[in-house]
This record gives C-alpha cells, sequence and structure tokens, in this order.
C-alpha cells in the first residue's frame, strides 16, 4: 500500500513547503501537496483560502499578488509559500507528485508547469468540475476524486469523469463497501485522513484499500 506525504508530512515539516516536500520524499515515495491562484495569477502550493492559521499576515490568497506571498513566513519556519513549478524542480527522481487542485480554473496551467519537468504526477480534487476540465484537456494523467460522504454516487461521477482512483475518507473505506464497489470498477482507492499511527494504516491495508495520506512518514515503515 502506497503511502503519501501529506502537504510534505504535514505533522513533521511545515506544510506544502519545498522543505517539506524534499523530506518526506526521503521517506515515502509520493508526496501531496494543494495548488491555488494568488491574486497575480501565480500557481502556488498552499491549502486554505487564507494565509491567517500558516503566516503573521491576514487575507484571501486570491486577493494577494504573488510579491506579497513571497515575503510570508510558513509557521515561522523560515520557509515560504512556494510556486508549483518550485515544488516541481524539487521533487526528487522517483517520487510522484500528487497535486490537489483547491479550486477550478487551474488545469491548464498546472498542465503546462509538469510538461516542463520530469516529475511523474497525478491530480485530485473534491470539485468534480476541477477534474473535469482535467478530462477535457485530454491529459494524459492520472486522476481521482476527493469525497467524504455519498460513496457509491461518488464512485460513478468518478467513472463518469474518467478517472483512475478514488480518494474517500478514512471512515467512510471503513463502514462503507466504497473499497470493493471501486475495485470491482477498475479504480483505485486512495484513503484520505492524514493518518498519524500505525494502527490506521494497518487497517486500511486490511480493506484493501491501495494507498493513504499520512502527516508522519515513519509510520510507514514495515509495511510491504
Amino acid at each position: 500500500m502506497q503511502v503519501i506525504g501529506h502537504r510534505g508530512c504535514a505533522d513533521v515539516y511545515p506544510e506544502n513547503t519545498v522543505r517539506a516536500v524534499t523530506r518526506a520524499a526521503n521517506f515515502l515515495d509520493a508526496v501531496e501537496v494543494d495548488v491555488r491562484r494568488c491574486g497575480s495569477g501565480e500557481l502556488v502550493v498552499f491549502h486554505d483560502e487564507t494565509v491567517d492559521r500558516l503566516t503573521d499576515a491576514s487575507g484571501r490568497l486570491a486577493d494577494m499578488a504573488w510579491a506579497e506571498l513571497r515575503e510570508l513566513d510558513v509557521l515561522g519556519s523560515g520557509e515560504s509559500i512556494p510556486r508549483l513549478e518550485t515544488v516541481l524542480a524539487a521533487v526528487p527522481d522517483g517520487v510522484e507528485l500528487q497535486i490537489e487542485l483547491k479550486e477550478t480554473g487551474l488545469a491548464a496551467d498546472v498542465r503546462e508547469a509538469v510538461r516542463a519537468t520530469d516529475c511523474e504526477v497525478s491530480v485530485s480534487s473534491f470539485d468534480e468540475a476541477a477534474i473535469r476540465e482535467v478530462a477535457d484537456l485530454g491529459w494524459d494523467v492520472s486522476t481521482g476524486l476527493l469525497f467524504e460522504s455519498d460513496p457509491l454516487e461518488k464512485l460513478q461521477t468518478a467513472i463518469e469523469l474518467g478517472c483512475d482512483a478514488v480518494h474517500p475518507y478514512y471512515d467512510t473505506c471503513l463502514e462503507t463497501d466504497v473499497v470493493e464497489a471501486a475495485h470491482e470498477a477498475g479504480l483505485a482507492v486512495v484513503a484520505w485522513k492524514a493518518a498519524r499511527r500505525r494502527t490506521e494504516i494497518h487497517v486500511l491495508r486490511s480493506l484493501g484499500v491501495d494507498g493513504v495520506t499520512a502527516d508522519r512518514w515513519e509510520i510507514a515503515s514495515g509495511l510491504a
């Protein structure tokens, strides 16, 4: 089962930063990051709609220019908010970058950024329209639909969108038959929860889940 560094293992490193991605890549073969567009148009790697939680500044990221964002310090770590191009260039060979689209209108520019590198990527989103934009490009990239509820309905949507995987919430995997149904439909299952304990990993593996995001890399040790 693949263990994916959630935001670059956010419980260990400053989330969605270059340091987080490169450090997590030392221990895992896949890292997940979030992508948004800032006010001046650049694609930046950042989870929240606002910068309030992770920096000393405040305001909506979509209203802030890159020139301002690049000066902010993430969680007092000395790491800045990176552009997607910077993160792609920092990913070591052999490590997959899972890019979560936090909004629509990103697909074409994300594809161009990826094309300029040799980085292996997959693309996911909670937003069905964002995944549809990827499909409409005819981009040959693995895609996955994230969801927390209505698993069978979301599975059907993922099939209609031509996804390669579904990304259900951890509890949804345990409480419904979504894992079996997805596999019957030929889709991989990548659970999300930002796992922090080995027991969470082992439970998912027993269900046949193909991958899971995790906030700590060491919980993957000893997995076959």
